[in-house]
């Protein structure tokens, strides 16, 4: 479906993925696989459209949260290796088999049930093992008095019929915090991971063929974890505090424009709550971006706009469908004037501070309803509205 309305809308820069890519394949070298993480929709990027240049570009892997994510790419000529990170209930090993996709394995019972409804299917599934260092999230418990238990789950599991383990991974929880804190947990995470490698490699005989717990944090900062294969999330898109440093750019960048001009004498209020009233005659501007598109509610009166002419102040509550921002000072700035929301010249990370929050959830917020508009060498090659046609 392609929108009939310049409203609110998400520029895909193909030419900064791609050269955000090749710096991190730069720096990772050639002999460490790589890993693009596209699950929730490439984090509203398009994980199609990121897919597609992926596989272009020569990337080893992807990872997605779940089996519908995986096989709308399958659907889309995405043929290369797909990693679920998240549980696949057994009723869809079948699928998982069919289309060729990597099944994380998290605990001993659900590579029991995999194992079972492979045998069925007369299938072999492919498995990554995941291994809980300190996420305390998913994956096989093996710190302390867990360790010996652990590894006999983990050999167990990987020596079921139907099964093969292809791969090992862990999660990292703090790689991108600079403390002394921080820097020993990940160092202790390491360790542990590595420890894990050894003994069920000692004790199976052979090892995997794809080692890997590098995510963002630790790509940046931590060249030893790298292993077989890293898996960079927010650097691949160009965000957060690493991207400039290693010459990544912003990939998205989300525009509306100025619907409507409104003038107002000093004290007047605006919008939901009179939580914002002018002090001095103010010539107010609407844009058509609410929080029905992915402006938090929590960023009313707290974030600026840009514009051809600088910075704009957002004023008022943030409603549904719309949002007012005040043009005084702005005279050049008028109706269908366009508006970056973030990007390249009003950084999302300072809108994901004030929100409290990191850039993915600002990226991943962006609806449905707003359309993605992808470019290359600066024009338009393909456009995505993700409402029912």
């Amino acid at each position: 479906m392609e929108s009939t309305l310049k409203r609110t809308w998400a520029e895909i820069d193909l030419d900064a993925l791609k050269n955000n890519y090749l710096k991190l394949r730069e720096r990772i070298g050639s002999k460490t696989k790589f890993l693009a993480v596209v699950k929730a929709d490439a984090y509203g990027h398009g994980s199609v459209q990121v897919s597609r240049l992926m596989q272009e570009l020569g990337a080893d892997y992807l990872a997605v949260s779940n089996i519908d994510e995986a096989i709308e790419l399958r659907h889309n000529e995405i043929t290369m290796p797909i990693l679920i990170l998240g549980h696949t209930p057994k009723e869809q090993v079948s699928q998982l088999i069919r289309y060729g996709i990597t099944q994380a394995v998290t605990c001993r019972a659900k590579a029991i049930e995999y194992s079972e409804a492979a045998v069925a299917e007369g299938g072999i599934l492919k498995i990554h093992v995941k291994v809980d260092t300190g996420m305390s999230r998913l994956g096989f418990l093996c710190d302390n008095e867990n360790f010996e238990t652990g590894i006999d789950g983990i050999c167990e599991s990987c020596g079921l019929p139907g099964l093969y383990a292809e791969g090992i991974f862990t999660h990292f929880a703090v790689s991108d915090e600079a403390d002394d804190d921080s820097i020993a947990y990940t160092k202790k995470q390491f360790g542990l991971f590595t420890d894990v490698i050894k003994s069920c490699e000692e004790r199976l005989g052979v090892p995997f063929a794809i080692r890997h717990c590098a995510n963002t944090g630790a790509v940046a900062n931590y060249p030893e974890t790298w292993l077989d294969m890293v898996r960079p999330g927010l650097l691949l898109y160009g965000y957060g505090e690493f991207a400039e440093g290693l010459g990544l750019k912003p990939v998205m960048t989300l525009k509306t424009n100025v619907s409507t001009i409104k003038y107002y004498p000093e004290g007047t209020y605006v919008g939901y709550g009179c939580r914002y009233r002018t002090n001095k005659w103010t010539r107010m501007g609407v844009i058509p971006y609410g929080y029905a598109d992915g402006f938090f509610r929590c960023l009313s009166n707290n974030c600026t706009l840009m514009t051809s002419e600088g910075p704009v102040s957002q004023c008022g509550s943030i409603c549904m469908d719309m949002a007012t921002i005040d043009l005084t000072d702005k005279p050049g700035v008028d109706v269908g004037s366009d508006v970056e929301i973030f990007g390249k010249h009003n950084p999302i990370e300072v809108m994901a501070s004030k929100a409290g929050t990191i850039p993915y959830e600002l990226t991943c917020a962006v609806s449905k309803r707003v359309p993605r508009v992808y470019l290359r060498n600066g024009e338009i090659i393909e456009k995505e509205l993700l409402l029912r046609g």
